[in-house]
């Protein structure tokens, strides 16, 4: 049992209803499984399941804790800064590839 550390820039969503709460409201949530650490306060890339670059988030709340199943989970609530424009998806979502999601040497 242990923390993993997500990376400062990436806040990646698993399920499109949890990314579309986030875009349609302005404020959202998403479950994680494990431990993780996401840096409470800080401004972040958000990214579609397909992993494309949408928008910059702020982390309002980071909740680690183990659920009535017994898996570690980490509730992630954030609040929409803002909504990226086609040519900053297009660059961040092609660093992320590289950097994050392409392949591991």
């Amino acid at each position: 049992m242990g923390f993993q550390t997500e990376f400062n820039s990436v806040c990646k969503f698993k399920s499109e209803q949890e990314l579309y709460e986030l875009l349609e409201y302005g404020r959202g949530k998403m479950v994680k499984k494990q431990f993780r650490v996401y840096p409470t306060g800080q401004k972040v890339i958000a990214y579609t399941p397909d992993n494309q670059a949408i928008a910059i988030v702020r982390i309002v709340a980071s909740i680690a804790e183990i659920n009535f199943q017994g898996e570690e989970v980490t509730q992630v609530e954030m609040e929409l800064v803002r909504r990226l424009t086609d040519e900053e998806a297009r660059i961040q979502t092609a660093l992320a590839h590289e950097m994050f999601f392409g392949e591991q040497s």
